[in-house]
């Protein structure tokens, strides 16, 4: 019978393939070099997991330690280099693979931290940041405004997913039950999200432009 580290371990690299693959695509449209693929595929696929490892003193972290992660890493950015016509066919690839990377390792991200026995909330909190990780870091080194700052309910979907996860712990089921049904949800939220434009409410007035309009009032005053 599998175990739950075999399980978690199993996600985690699941979810650092399809959080790679997001990395590749991202920088095939910005048109980097191979390097840079690669890189962007580590980057993406392995951040969240190192920040998770490093707050839960997990180190040193799995994916410096562990040659599968980097492998699986290199393979997809690989993968996309040579095939990116064929990624490219599905319907936003980008934000396909990234929801599908942000919904495993919002589960894993929590369920590891269950494991190091942090309480509930914070394992929560702490899955959260492990699916926003990487795609934060991949963006930031694309000079973008990260997505979790600006996507329809990204890190929502994450809490959500790895709250299920920790429910379903304190509530005595185990991680094969508890683990695929947060990162089901997580994935549906977040895919509903991208379909139909759900958002958290946002400033109808942005700083900026009340800046501007503090203006134009005091010359008009003047």
């Amino acid at each position: 019978m599998m175990t739950i580290d075999v399980f978690v371990r199993i996600l985690d690299l699941v979810g650092t393939f399809v959080f790679a693959i997001s990395g590749a695509v991202a920088a095939v449209n910005r048109r980097l070099d191979i390097f840079g693929i690669l890189v962007l595929s580590f980057v993406a696929g392995n951040f969240g997991g190192i920040t998770r490892d490093v707050l839960i003193g997990a180190v040193p972290p799995a994916a410096l330690t562990d040659k599968c992660y980097l492998l699986v890493s290199v393979l997809a950015g690989l993968i996309t280099f040579f095939w990116y016509a064929g990624v490219h066919r599905l319907r936003s690839p980008v934000l396909l693979f990234d929801a599908v990377g942000l919904s495993l390792f919002a589960v894993t991200g929590a369920q590891k931290a269950i494991l190091f026995g942090l309480n509930p909330v914070m394992a929560a909190l702490l899955g959260m940041l492990t699916g926003i990780g990487g795609g934060m870091t991949r963006d930031v080194l694309l000079a973008e405004i990260p997505q979790v700052l600006r996507s329809d309910l990204y890190a929502v979907a994450a809490l959500v997913g790895a709250a299920v996860v920790v429910i379903g712990d304190r509530l005595g089921f185990s991680s094969g039950v508890s683990a695929p049904a947060g990162a089901a949800l997580c994935f549906g939220l977040r895919f509903m999200a991208i379909r139909h434009g759900w958002h958290l409410p946002v400033a109808h007035l942005s700083a900026r432009k009340r800046a501007e309009a503090d203006t134009s009032d005091d010359e008009e005053v003047s």
